[in-house]
């Protein structure tokens, strides 16, 4: 049992790495229907209660099935790593120009849902469904707006810091570390060059040369999601790195130690790097201005504490050998 993903020559060259606002927004709403996935994310649940409560979301969760088809059409694989919401649901919009794939799509997903085909819900979206992928459209709009947005700044820098680092685990290390390091469920075959995720359903895909798309994902944790049946790009889901630290508290005053050599505010920028992040993920952590934080990186740039990164339309900065050390050896 299980999904099969089988490279050929052209897709060992183009896996890559995407990052979507639209599936952590499809994804915060399955959360709030999940239990099981809510460990990590009691804080945020609190802070969404109210807003998350003026959100009819039933038509969502009726083709959220448990197991089995999730309509393409509402899940494009992003085209990049760095694709906003408004971009990704236009995509999701355009679907409506197709009517009987969307009929069909929405047909699907319906049916792994034992009642859902025959509900007057399930009824209405079948019998026009270019409104239905219009209505779905502006409800996942004000999802985004309820649940998601707010809290993009510190989603995005968790999962860039990912894509970050799995890119490094990929240059260093080949497919076989990149696979070894993302998720328990996932086997790498390097004899047959098929990837495996451990799952009760079965799938196999021959990738095609489209190669494989890799996607962290903060709310999709603890499993691994993927699919997409052509013409869509194949797509793997997976939980981002640190997602137990993800709604915690801003960080703590930076050591005095620390402080005095470098002065509070940069000692507290560079003590809030553990991970790689952007001026504007760290300006969002630390409640101050993008401009402020912008001056700090760039003096600790500047005296060879901090390296930055290019991941799409962002940079990253992350701290030096000599920025670890000084951050963990400066005493409180």
């Amino acid at each position: 049992m299980g999904n099969h993903y089988r490279f050929g020559p052209a897709d060992l060259l183009r896996c890559r790495f995407g990052i979507s606002p639209r599936w952590e927004t499809q994804e915060a709403v399955r959360v709030l229907r999940r239990p099981d996935r809510q460990a990590y994310h009691l804080p945020w649940l609190r802070r969404v209660r109210a807003d998350a409560a003026g959100l009819d979301l039933r038509p969502l969760w009726l083709l959220m099935p448990r197991r089995g088809h999730h309509p393409d059409l509402l899940s494009p694989p992003p085209l990049g790593p760095s694709a906003t919401f408004e971009e990704e649901l236009a995509r999701v919009r355009a679907a409506a120009d197709d009517p009987r794939a969307a009929h069909e799509d929405l047909r699907r997903s319906l049916a792994c849902t034992p009642g859902a085909l025959d509900s007057p819900l399930g009824r209405r979206m079948l019998a026009d469904p270019a409104r239905a992928v219009a209505e779905l459209a502006d409800l996942t709009e004000a999802a985004w707006r309820a649940l998601v947005a707010p809290h993009w700044p510190r989603l995005r820098a968790l999962l860039e810091a990912d894509v970050l680092f799995h890119s490094r685990r990929l240059a260093a290390g080949g497919l076989e570390a990149l696979f070894d390091g993302l998720h328990p469920g996932l086997r790498w075959s390097g004899g047959t060059a098929t990837l495996t995720v451990e799952r009760p359903s079965h799938h196999d895909r021959e990738l095609g040369g489209q190669g494989l798309l890799l996607m962290p994902s903060a709310f999709v944790w603890p499993e691994v999601a993927g699919g997409y049946d052509p013409p869509w790009q194949p797509t793997l889901a997976y939980p981002a790195r640190g997602i137990g630290a993800l709604w915690t508290a801003s960080p703590g005053p930076a050591p005095r130690a620390l402080a005095g050599l470098l002065g509070r505010a940069r000692a507290e920028v560079l003590c809030a790097l553990d991970e790689p992040a952007s001026t504007t993920a760290l300006a969002a952590r630390l409640g101050l201005a993008p401009s402020t934080v912008s001056a700090h990186l760039s003096a600790l740039r500047a005296a060879g504490l901090l390296i930055p990164a290019r991941h799409g339309r962002q940079v990253l900065y992350e701290r030096t050998p000599l920025a670890i050390a000084l951050a963990a050896g400066a005493s409180p």
